[in-house]
C-alpha cells in the first residue's frame, strides 16, 4: 500500500518542542486566510471535475506574498488532489498541480513526495521512482519515502503500465518531471553567520570562536561592556565586533548582531557553548537545505563541579534562515520560536549535530554571578506585570540555583498548576524540565511522599521520560523504601535515557541509575551485585566520573591493594583527568590509603598547580602521616581567593601548632572569630605561655575536632597544650570531662576514658551519660558483668529523669 506524507504523522515525528520556547508557535488567523480559502476551493472544482480550475489555483497561491502562507497553500491544494479520490482526471490534473508549486522552487522534498504519489497512482512509475528519489535525496527521514519507493519496485514487476485514458498527458509531463526531479539538490553557496553576545568572556570565548569559525562565514559578536580582552580576542580570531551598551534586554543585544549578519543563515551561540569539532562539516552542510527554516542542535549542558560527566541533553533552536521577521523578544530567556513557521513542521529539522555549554558548571555560574543577575531581570519581568508558566518555570530554577528551596518550590508550582490548566500546554518546550524540576524541588522540600503520584500524572503526559522515574527511586529511598527504590531503579535502566525532546538528564537511564542500584545493593549487603554495577558503569560510561568513588570504595573495603585499584581505575576511564586523580584520592585516603592518595594528588597537581582543592586534599593527607611541615607547606599554597580558603587555613594552622611552629593566626581571615580565638590560645600554650582566661562556648566545637585529630595522630604533647584550651571554654565542667572521655574512647584510649568519667562520678555525681561511657569502658576491657551493672544504673537514672 502506497503511503503519502500527511499532517498526521509528520506532526507526530516533527512536532515543535523547544527547551527555550515559552509556548508553541500560533499564527494569527489573518495569515490563515489564504489556505483556509483555496483549500475548499480546490476540493469544490475537483468535485465538479474543473481540473484546469483546479490547476488555477496553484497560480493564486503563487502570489501570496508570505512564502510560507504561500507553500502553505500550494501543499493543501497540492493535497485535496490527493484526496478526491481515484479517478484519473483528478489524478493527472494533481500531479500537474503539484508540478506547477515545484516551478518556482523544487527543492521541496514534500512536494516532491505528493508528485510522486500521484504519477504512481496514474501507473507512471519512471516518473513517479524520479520524484521520490529527489524526495529522499533531500529528505532521507522523509515520511514513507522509502516505503513509496519499494512499492514503484514492486508495481513495476507486476508489469504495471500507465492508464490508458491519460497516457499522452502523462507523456507531455515527463519532461518537466525530469527537470524538477533533477534539479532537486541541495543549495550550494549559501553562507551561515555566528551571532553572539558577549560581556567580560575573555576565558571562553576563544575556545568557542576557534571550534566554530570552520564552520562559518561570518563571526558578528556585539559586547556589551567587556572590561577584559573579550573584544582583543575576538578580533584576533577573526570576529567583526560591534558595542552596544547594556540595558538589561538580553533580545534587543542579539537583535543588534542579527541585524549586522549578511549570512544566508544565522547561528547564535553563547561563549561558553563549543561547536564539536567532527560536527562542524555537518553543520555547513545545513546551509544547503533551503526547504528548512531551522534547524535543532542537541546541546549538552554540563553541570558537574569537577567535570564528574553529570549533565542534560536537549534540542536547542540555534540555527535559522537570516530573515527581517525573525527576531528574539523578551528581556530574559529570550525567545524566537514564536516567529518560526511552526504551522509548518517540515521546516523545523531535528540534527545530530552537538554542542557543549559550560555554563552551567557550578563555577563557572559562580564566578559569573548569573544567579543574581538572572533573578534581578526575571523579578524585573514580573514587576513589569508578567505573569506565565515560563516565568515561574524559570525564577523556580533560578531559586533552585541559588539553593532556596522553598522559593524555587513554589515558583515551580505554580507553573505547573497554570500549565495543567491550558489546553495544549504540556507541548511547551520547557514543560518537560519543569515537571523534573517540580519533582526535585518536592524532594527538596521534605515531600518525597508526594513524588510517586505525581511523578505518574507526569508520565502519563510525558511517556518514556526517564528523569522522572529516577526521581521516584530517589523520594522510595528518601522515605526508606529500599525494595521499592530497588524496582524503581532498575525500571530506569530498562527505560534508557529519554529522548532529546525531554531535555533529559544524561544518565537517568544508564549511568545515574546504576550508581544510585550500586548503593541500594551495598546498603542490603550485595556487595559483589553492587561492584559489579559500578563496573559496568564504568565500562559502559568511561567519561561518568562520578562513579570513581564509590567503585574504587568497595574494592579498597574488599581489600584490593590500593595500588591495584589505582591501576584499575586509571585503565577503565576514557582519561586520566584531573578530575578523575582527586576522586580516586579520596576513596584511597577514606580508606587509609595515605601515600596512594598523595601519588594521585601530586600527579594532579602536576597537570594544575592552581587546583586549591587538590593543595588542601594533600595537605590533609600528609596529615594523616604525620607530616605536619609537609601538610603546611601545602596548604598554604592553596589560593586565598579560593572557595576553599578556610579549609586550607584551618589545615595549615594546625599542621604549624601540632609540629610546635608559630603560626601568624591574625591573616586566616577566612575562619570564624572563635575558631582563630581558639587557635591563638593554642599557639600560646604551645609557646609556653599560660592557659587563656575564658574562651566562648562556641569555640568547644573546633577545639574538640582538633583534639580527636591529633589523638588519631598520637600527637600528645600536642594533644595536652589543647585540653588546657579546652579547660577555658565556656561550658559546664561536667560537660567538657565528657566530651573528653567520649574522644578518648573513640580513639581507643580507654583507660583514659575511664578516668574521666570516674573523675565526673566522683566530682559531681553519677549520670546517664557518664554510667553508659563506663559500661562501654568495661566492655572494651572484657568486663562484661560490671558492662551490664553500669547500663543498669544508667537506664534507671535516665528513668527517674
Amino acid at each position: 500500500m502506497l503511503r503519502i506524507c500527511v499532517h498526521a504523522p509528520m506532526n507526530a515525528a516533527m512536532a515543535l518542542r523547544l527547551i527555550d520556547a515559552p509556548e508553541p508557535p500560533r499564527p494569527s488567523a489573518e495569515y490563515d486566510v489564504p489556505a483556509a480559502t483555496l483549500a475548499p476551493s480546490a476540493a469544490a472544482r475537483l468535485a465538479a471535475g474543473d481540473w484546469a480550475g483546479y490547476r488555477a489555483l496553484i497560480a493564486q497561491a503563487r502570489e501570496i506574498a508570505d512564502v510560507h502562507r504561500r507553500y502553505q497553500a500550494c501543499r493543501s491544494i497540492v493535497e485535496a488532489g490527493l484526496a478526491a479520490g481515484a479517478r484519473p482526471g483528478a489524478l493527472l490534473a494533481t500531479a500537474g498541480a503539484a508540478l506547477d508549486a515545484l516551478e518556482g522552487e523544487p527543492r521541496e522534498p514534500v512536494l516532491l513526495n505528493y508528485a510522486g504519489v500521484a504519477f504512481y497512482e496514474l501507473g507512471a512509475l519512471n516518473a513517479a521512482e524520479q520524484l521520490f528519489k529527489a524526495a529522499k535525496r533531500l529528505d532521507p527521514e522523509l515520511s514513507h519515502v522509502e516505503r513509496n519507493l519499494g512499492e514503484v519496485a514492486r508495481r513495476r514487476r507486476k508489469g504495471m503500465r500507465v492508464l490508458a485514458q491519460v497516457a499522452g498527458a502523462v507523456r507531455e509531463l515527463e519532461p518537466k518531471v525530469k527537470r524538477l526531479a533533477a534539479t532537486a539538490r541541495p543549495a550550494e553557496g549559501l553562507t551561515l553567520s555566528l551571532c553572539m553576545i558577549v560581556k567580560d568572556e575573555e576565558a571562553m570565548i576563544g575556545r568557542c570562536l576557534e571550534a566554530a569559525r570552520k564552520a562559518v562565514d561570518e563571526i558578528v559578536v556585539v559586547d556589551t561592556g567587556s572590561t577584559d580582552r573579550t573584544v582583543e580576542i575576538a578580533q584576533e580570531l577573526g570576529a567583526r565586533v560591534l558595542h552596544h551598551e547594556w540595558d538589561g534586554d538580553f533580545a534587543a543585544a542579539r537583535n543588534v548582531s542579527f541585524e549586522a549578519a549578511t549570512g544566508d543563515w544565522i547561528m547564535y551561540l553563547d561563549a561558553d557553548e563549543v561547536l564539536v569539532d567532527e560536527d562542524a562539516e555537518r553543520l555547513r552542510a545545513l546551509t544547503g537545505r533551503t526547504w528548512r527554516e531551522a534547524f535543532y542542535l542537541v546541546e549538552t549542558n554540563h553541570t558537574g563541579e569537577l567535570g564528574d560527566g553529570t549533565a542534560v541533553t536537549h534540542d536547542a533552536l540555534r540555527v535559522f534562515r537570516n530573515r527581517p521577521e525573525y527576531r528574539f523578544e523578551g528581556r530574559i530567556h529570550e525567545q524566537i520560536a514564536q516567529h518560526l513557521p511552526g504551522f509548518l513542521p517540515e521546516r523545523m529539522e531535528r540534527t545530530s549535530v552537538r554542542v557543549e555549554h559550560f555554563g552551567y558548571l557550578g563555577a563557572v555560574r559562580g564566578a559569573k554571578d548569573k544567579v543574581n543577575r538572572n533573578l534581578e531581570l526575571l523579578q524585573r519581568q514580573a514587576a513589569e506585570g508578567l505573569d506565565t508558566p515560563f516565568l515561574h518555570f524559570n525564577l523556580g530554577s533560578e531559586y533552585a540555583a541559588s539553593g532556596d528551596a522553598p522559593r524555587a518550590l513554589e515558583h515551580f508550582e505554580r507553573a505547573w498548576t497554570a500549565l495543567r490548566a491550558e489546553e495544549n500546554a504540556f507541548s511547551y518546550g520547557f514543560a518537560p524540565s519543569l515537571a523534573a524540576r517540580y519533582l526535585k524541588a518536592l524532594r527538596a522540600n521534605g515531600r518525597a511522599a508526594d513524588v510517586a503520584d505525581a511523578g505518574e500524572e507526569m508520565l502519563a503526559v510525558f511517556p518514556g521520560f526517564t528523569d522522572i522515574v529516577l526521581e521516584q527511586a530517589y523520594a522510595a529511598g528518601a522515605l526508606g523504601d529500599a525494595a521499592g527504590q530497588e524496582a524503581l531503579l532498575r525500571r530506569c535502566l530498562g527505560m534508557g535515557d529519554a529522548p532529546s525532546r525531554y531535555s533529559p538528564t544524561v544518565g537517568s537511564g544508564s549511568s545515574l541509575a546504576l550508581v544510585a542500584l550500586a548503593d541500594v545493593l551495598r546498603r542490603r549487603g550485595a556487595r559483589d551485585e553492587a561492584e559489579a554495577a559500578l563496573r559496568r558503569c564504568l565500562e559502559e560510561h568511561p567519561r561518568f566520573l562520578s562513579v570513581v568513588e564509590p567503585y574504587a570504595a568497595l574494592l579498597l573495603a574488599r581489600r584490593v591493594p590500593a595500588d591495584e585499584v589505582a591501576v584499575t581505575i586509571h585503565e577503565l576511564v576514557a582519561e586520566t583527568t584531573p578530575s578523575v586523580r582527586f576522586l580516586l584520592a579520596v576513596a584511597l585516603s577514606e580508606a587509609g590509603a595515605a601515600a596512594a592518595a598523595e601519588a594521585e594528588l601530586r600527579e594532579l597537581l602536576v597537570a594544575q598547580p592552581g587546583c586549591a582543592q587538590a593543595h588542601v586534599a594533600l595537605a590533609e593527607t600528609l596529615l594523616v602521616q604525620g607530616r605536619f611541615a609537609e601538610a603546611a607547606g601545602a596548604a598554604a599554597a592553596a589560593d586565598p581567593e579560593a572557595p576553599c580558603a578556610a579549609a586550607a587555613q584551618r589545615t595549615e594552622l594546625f599542621a604549624r601548632l601540632a609540629e610546635g611552629d608559630r603560626a601568624d593566626v591574625e591573616r586566616a581571615a577566612a575562619l570564624p572569630g572563635a575558631e582563630r580565638r581558639a587557635f591563638a590560645a593554642w599557639q600560646a600554650v604551645r609557646a609556653g605561655g599560660p592557659a587563656p582566661a575564658a574562651l566562648p562556648a562556641d569555640a568547644a566545637a573546633p577545639v574538640l575536632t582538633m583534639l580527636d585529630g591529633l589523638a588519631r595522630l598520637e600527637a600528645f604533647d600536642a594533644f595536652a597544650d589543647l585540653v588546657a584550651v579546652l579547660d577555658a571554654v565556656a561550658l559546664p565542667w561536667r560537660e567538657r570531662r565528657q566530651a573528653l572521655a567520649e574522644l578518648y574512647l573513640r580513639r581507643g584510649f580507654v583507660d583514659s576514658a575511664g578516668e574521666e568519667w570516674i573523675a565526673v562520678c566522683q566530682t559531681e555525681g553519677p549520670d546517664a551519660r557518664a554510667l553508659r561511657g563506663l559500661s562501654a569502658v568495661a566492655a572494651a576491657k572484657g568486663l562484661a558483668d560490671d558492662a551490664e551493672v553500669f547500663a543498669a544504673e544508667a537506664e534507671a537514672l535516665a528513668e527517674a529523669a
